[in-house]
């Protein structure tokens, strides 16, 4: 079995936040994540490059990242050099008020 699963337990469930300028360190991340036997719940990767997101759009991708926190174990931020910018900062902030743990992929 991959490492953090055993048969028959209930697999770790992480979800990941981050700036989409990442979106390949997500994805890097994911597929590590995934190998290691957990589920991860990411960020969806929207739009069509260089068209911007009406705050409509923008309101109900936020609320639905809360919902992925809510369903984790644990919230991973992957933040290349340190990098968290202000969507990513509220939800660590939710994550946090909400008792779930929060990791980074690089220290701040």
């Amino acid at each position: 079995m991959p490492d953090g699963h055993r048969a028959g337990a209930r697999p770790e469930v992480v979800c990941l936040c981050g700036s989409m300028r990442f979106v390949a360190e997500i994805r890097a991340t994911t597929w590590e994540l995934t190998l290691a036997g957990v589920v991860v719940l990411a960020p969806s990767e929207v739009g069509v490059e260089g068209e911007s997101i009406s705050d409509e759009q923008k309101a109900v991708l936020d609320a639905v990242q809360r919902h992925r926190i809510d369903l984790a174990d644990r919230v991973v931020v992957v933040n290349p050099g340190g990098y968290v910018g202000e969507s990513t900062t509220r939800e660590i902030a939710y994550a946090r008020a909400g008792g779930t743990p929060v990791s980074f992929t690089h220290a701040l």
